[in-house]
């Protein structure tokens, strides 16, 4: 007997995702929880395992189909024979006959708007008229319902379909999820300048689907002066895509951005349209947290199985110096008022082949410099190996990016859209400085220096505050007692 498999609920606020790679094809055996199918969302990009063993005898969606959570995307088996017979039988098992309306619901919710229901005449006869004739024909049924009619017929509660008073609800109820977009929708929008704002969603929870994309591009000539006039200033912009097909020229080569480059590209350009971003830099002296790793990084390695970096140590100053000013780590949040959170969920930007994405270690404020480590370490590791679900990106109050690795020595980043301001660290390499001892000698010695450039935005943050910041910063940095942290990975003697 073949094993649905349904596209999983992959963030509290996730309501689809993209099919973008199938890592077996049907026929193929599986193992369980082995790595079966890549799924995309507008988060983050995700490996979904095999909810058991068998064949994959059916794949119900194909490479690029963007699916509902809880839709059947693919069935596992012991044998494609097994599998047909089962997809053979399964139309017969609907009770079409004993509800005919909840079937007829179903039909109409394919119609973008509810209004057609009171105007069958006017919009899309060709779908009404099926739905009618179903009701005597239980042996011709839709092979895949859609996703938001099945969701729309349940949610009236009988066998009638969806009722008026469910039907108001979702009209009333838009806002929450209308912004939740899947990257098909978006693209359709982008492509053909849909204004997404102007466009009402049939979806669960007023969720714009792709039939409300076309449904909008249909209804553009009947528009009212008003917005056909809003329209006209709208294509005098500058167009964000070429209107042609770019053709790649000699020594040329086309390439198709990934999911996750286009999410990347409109949450930058969101966030520097949206921010008044200014940057400052300051310069620190690591000398001590290097001789600190020296002396407990063997006995780290070992217990932990990794190598203490320079990371935990900034990221522990940093979440202390977020909790002294508070408005480093708050939310602008448009409406006269910003949030300031007392917490610190630390973005930690990971750079992938693909892209760059920012896991958050949530509670950072309340752990050690190991368990900063360990959870760095996770979401790191989970983020590269694609284990991350949405979750995993959201819920961040202050990002620490770190180009450090790559060479960099100093950096201006970005704003992580949502938050007040970013820390660069950048490489830490030796560097001749002057140094004043005890007795106000100065010196010129050999040290490990870092630039920690912080991009933050001018609405919330002013100079002197984010001045402040970063000082109060390098003073945990160069004099802060980290030993007992890391106590338990002294090498006694």
């Amino acid at each position: 007997m073949a094993t649905q498999f349904k596209m999983p609920q992959l963030g509290e606020t996730v309501v689809e995702g993209t099919i973008t790679r199938w890592l077996k094809q049907e026929g193929e055996s599986v193992e369980a929880d082995e790595p079966l199918v890549e799924v995309s969302t507008d988060k983050v990009d995700s490996e979904i395992p095999a909810p058991g063993a068998g064949v994959l005898v059916k794949i119900h969606a194909q490479e690029g189909d963007t699916v509902a959570v809880g839709d059947v995307i693919a069935e596992i088996g012991e044998s494609s024979g097994a599998e047909q017979e089962s997809q053979e039988e399964e139309p017969a098992t609907e009770p079409k006959e004993e509800k005919p309306a909840a079937k007829q619901e179903e039909k109409q919710e394919e119609e973008p708007a509810p209004e057609e229901k009171e105007k069958p005449a006017e919009k899309a006869p060709e779908k009404e008229q099926p739905a009618a004739k179903d009701e005597g024909k239980a042996e011709q049924p839709t092979s895949k319902p859609p996703s938001g009619g099945q969701r729309v017929a349940a949610a009236g509660g009988g066998e009638g379909g969806a009722s008026p008073e469910a039907q108001e609800l979702e009209s009333t109820d838009e806002e929450p999820r209308r912004g939740i977009l899947s990257p098909l929708v978006r693209k359709l929008a982008a492509e053909h300048g849909v204004d997404l704002r102007e466009v009402k969603g049939s979806g669960t929870g007023g969720r714009i689907t792709k039939q409300d994309v076309l449904t909008a591009l249909e209804s553009a000539p009947a528009k009212p002066a008003a917005e056909a006039k809003a329209d006209k200033a709208a294509e005098a912009r500058p167009a964000k895509e070429p209107a042609e097909p770019v053709q790649a020229g000699p020594r040329e080569e086309l390439v198709q951005v990934s999911n996750m480059r286009r999410s990347i590209a409109d949450h930058m350009v969101a966030s520097l349209h949206e921010t008044a971003r200014a940057w400052n830099t300051i310069e620190v002296d690591m000398t001590n947290i290097a001789r600190l790793r020296e002396k407990a990084g063997d006995a780290f390695k070992k217990t932990e199985g990794f190598s203490l970096t320079w990371m935990p140590f900034l990221s522990k100053a940093v979440t202390q110096t977020l909790l002294k000013y508070p408005n480093v780590n708050s939310t602008w949040n448009g409406d006269g008022t910003i949030t300031v959170k007392r917490y610190v969920n630390l973005g930690i930007a990971v750079a992938l082949e693909n892209g760059l994405i920012v896991p958050v270690v949530k509670g950072a404020d309340g752990m050690n410099i190991s368990g900063l480590a360990r959870g760095i370490r996770d979401v790191a590791d989970r983020a590269r190996n694609k284990k991350l679900v949405p979750d995993d990106v959201a819920g961040g109050t202050f990002t620490i990016t770190n180009p450090g690795p790559f060479g960099s020595i100093l950096s201006v980043p970005i704003i992580n859209k949502g938050q007040a301001a970013i820390l660069a660290f950048d490489a830490v390499v030796k560097r001749p400085v002057v140094v004043t001892d005890e007795n106000g000698e100065d010196s010129i010695a050999i040290r490990h220096m870092v630039f920690l450039s912080m991009s933050w935005d001018h609405r919330v943050i002013d100079g002197a505050e984010a001045a402040l910041y970063l000082q109060h910063l390098k003073a945990l940095l160069e004099e802060a007692d980290f030993e007992s942290d890391l106590s338990a990975y002294f090498s006694e003697g």
